[in-house]
């Protein structure tokens, strides 16, 4: 069984509709990559995972547990998290406060506690009494991460981590997911970076137009094929 499926998912902006048919698996351990140019559909479908954006019932499953009609604070605390596009910390708290806001009201015991996030990220501790948005953009995408770690997730959804920081930012970022996966997470991971995605991912897809165009592992998939699949054939 997966540890999160999608069947048949759409997801609508008011009478636009953005995402058609989606139909999505990941499984325990994996980190898959939603790859796919600007506008293709990859953050509305993370918000429509994380109950953002409505859907029904049997849209979307967790664990086995349809729970595409809950909302965001419902589904949190049944395992799943995100780190949103843009980090959006909590300008009037400290680093350790926004870190702690990531495990409100999540009752169960996990892996991942203030310790484990300040092993994780060493810069965060030094930092932990500064205001979060005093941070380097870097410094404050490894804040939304612990943060949406602290919450135990069973799986993580990441959109846009790597968006405006330097490679060598990038990296010290993308090194921390052996690290996650091994805590018992599983990933999503919104890149638009093709190389950075197929260096980090189990599995990659791309999305274009609210479809998902193409699948695979990364060993498996041509340039010529994810070419076509994330600009369309015509390109």
């Amino acid at each position: 069984m997966p540890i999160l499926e999608t069947r048949g998912l759409t997801a609508h902006y008011r009478d636009f509709q953005a995402l058609f048919g989606i139909d999505l698996r990941l499984d325990e351990g994996e980190t898959l990559a939603i790859i796919g140019a600007n506008g293709a559909g990859k953050t509305t479908l993370m918000r429509a995972l994380a109950g953002i954006l409505p859907s029904t019932p049997e849209m979307v499953h967790l664990a086995g547990r349809p729970v595409g009609a809950l909302s965001a604070d419902q589904i949190m605390p049944l395992g799943l998290a995100m780190v949103p596009e843009g980090r959006k910390l909590f300008p009037s708290l400290s680093v350790e406060e926004n870190l702690l806001i990531g495990s409100y009201g999540r009752k169960i015991q996990g892996y991942w506690s203030l310790e484990a996030i300040y092993d994780l990220f060493p810069i965060l501790a030094e930092r932990r009494h500064s205001p979060g948005t005093a941070l380097s953009g870097g410094q404050q995408q490894m804040v939304a991460i612990g943060r949406a770690l602290m919450s135990n997730p069973k799986v993580l959804l990441c959109d846009e981590i790597s968006l405006g920081l330097a490679p060598v930012v990038i990296r010290d970022i993308y090194a921390a997911v052996p690290k996650i996966q091994q805590s018992g997470a599983s990933l999503i991971v919104v890149e638009q970076d093709i190389g950075q995605a197929m260096a980090a991912a189990d599995r990659v897809c791309c999305m274009m137009e609210g479809r998902i165009t193409l699948e695979g592992k990364p060993g498996d998939l041509r340039r010529e094929d994810i070419h076509a699949a994330y600009f369309g054939a015509a390109a």
